[in-house]
């Protein structure tokens, strides 16, 4: 193992005491980990919360084999040590990174194929709001559901730090983009960020006012993060040919579905988990979004939309903003 400065023996963490609230988060003393073959050591700045770390939190969401069973899932921070048979990164560059876990600490082990340099002029809090749903909504609007320019993406929970990421990816690559939230406040800040049409789910029906907004068409491709009834409503909503994404199923994985629509329309229903995945698939997706992805965010065509930033210790906090609801964009928590 390389390393470049002192690295302390032990560090901070969050861990999860027992699941539970968001009061089961509670720092801890932890060794640091050591990176081996094929993995560097980052020494955090700043770690983005995500709506799988709530879940990990309850009990519903544990770590696959291997990974750290702290929660985190993407960290941005410096190079602090290399394992063996690294070749691109040195002690010292400036990196964020998707992780299996292990984000919420002061040191995180990661694998190198997920670690992608800091996008230009991004502070570390912005860093960290990038991997997990840059990574998520590539592969799946774009590599799953194949968007096309000139193409509609309905998305669902347009305010979410995924839906902001998919709005802007979406629009600068040219597609018409209809999202929905649940406030007038959200539905505005989503039409900021690039969005044709925004749909208040609370006092409008999406399917009408997607068949509304598409002349009758409906939505090629649908990225769906809620499940339970939305399913037999994304299959009205979709156009002929059309492509349903699931990456989460807030509402509930069970539902009663015509699944006559599916036949008719000649829909393709899939999702993805990214958490599991190898770290071979992993490192497909860096290199896309570093090619694809990288300059638009180095010229601000696209870019995080940050929420709160609290400190590593009151990660608790961060959770209960996050299962509130009435965030905009991404928390991330600031590690020093």
């Amino acid at each position: 193992m390389a390393s470049g400065q002192k690295i302390p023996a032990r560090m901070t963490a969050i861990a999860i005491s027992e699941p539970g609230g968001p009061r089961v988060l509670k720092p801890e003393t932890r060794d640091v980990p050591l990176p081996g073959p094929g993995e560097i050591l980052i020494k955090v700045h700043a770690a983005g919360v995500n709506r799988p770390d709530v879940q990990q939190r309850k009990g519903a969401y544990p770590p696959p084999p291997g990974a750290s069973d702290l929660p985190g899932l993407e960290v941005s921070g410096e190079v602090a040590a290399l394992g063996d048979e690294i070749s691109r990164w040195r002690i010292g560059d400036r990196v964020c990174a998707l992780t299996p876990g292990g984000g919420y600490a002061e040191y995180a082990r990661v694998h190198a194929g997920s670690v992608l340099p800091l996008p230009a002029g991004f502070t570390h809090t912005e860093a960290a709001a990038v991997p997990e749903n840059y990574f998520t909504v590539w592969h799946n609007v774009f590599e799953r559901g194949g968007l096309k320019k000139g193409e509609t993406l309905l998305v669902h929970g347009g305010s979410s730090g995924i839906g902001t990421t998919a709005i802007q990816l979406a629009s600068a690559f040219g597609a018409y983009v209809i999202t929905t939230a649940g406030s007038q406040e959200k539905c505005d800040a989503c039409l900021k960020l690039g969005a044709d049409r925004a749909i208040n789910y609370r006092e409008q029906d999406f399917v009408a006012a997607v068949k509304e907004a598409t002349e009758g068409r409906g939505a090629n491709v649908i990225l769906d993060m809620v499940g339970g009834d939305y399913i037999q409503r994304n299959y009205e909503a979709a156009a002929v040919e059309g492509r349903i994404v699931q990456i989460a199923v807030q509402a509930g994985a069970v539902a009663s579905a015509d699944f006559s629509k599916v036949m008719v329309k000649r829909l393709t229903h899939t999702g993805s988990t990214l958490r599991p995945r190898s770290v071979e698939f992993k490192a497909a997706i860096a290199a896309a979004l570093e090619a694809q992805i990288w300059p638009l965010l180095g010229t601000r065509k696209v870019a995080p939309v940050m929420d709160m930033i609290y400190p590593l210790t009151d990660a608790w906090r961060a959770h209960e903003r996050m299962e509130e609801g009435d965030h905009i964009g991404k928390i991330v928590l600031d590690v020093g």
